[in-house]
């Protein structure tokens, strides 16, 4: 098995909103380990708007779009994922439900 450091690829939802969700050794989250099978805590960095959900982990508060958010619950995240109409593209670590684009059928 890799010990390497994985990068997840930007998460971007179905209405356009995007998000960098990381789970890694290097990463602001619990387990700060790489390769886990769940992560409880996520980084989540650079967001293309400010979105109320996570405000409470920007590291700064006036600069939304261009700051960190460290250790995250998981939950949180998949409710920003459910909130902007699910995943178009990316990926989110273990433990984020990684709910898929939600198509008008």
């Amino acid at each position: 098995m890799s010990h390497r450091r994985f990068l997840n690829d930007t998460v971007v939802c179905a209405d356009g909103f995007r998000m960098s969700v990381q789970g890694n050794e290097g990463a602001y989250c619990e387990p700060r380990l790489n390769n886990q099978k769940k992560y409880n805590l996520v980084e989540v960095g650079f967001p293309s708007a400010e979105e109320e959900l996570i405000m409470p982990w920007c590291e700064n508060p006036r600069q939304p779009t261009d700051s960190i958010y460290g250790y995250v619950p998981v939950d949180v995240v998949t409710n920003v994922i459910v909130k902007h109409g699910g995943i178009a593209e990316g990926q989110v670590p273990p433990g984020v439900i990684g709910i898929p684009e939600i198509k008008n059928v």
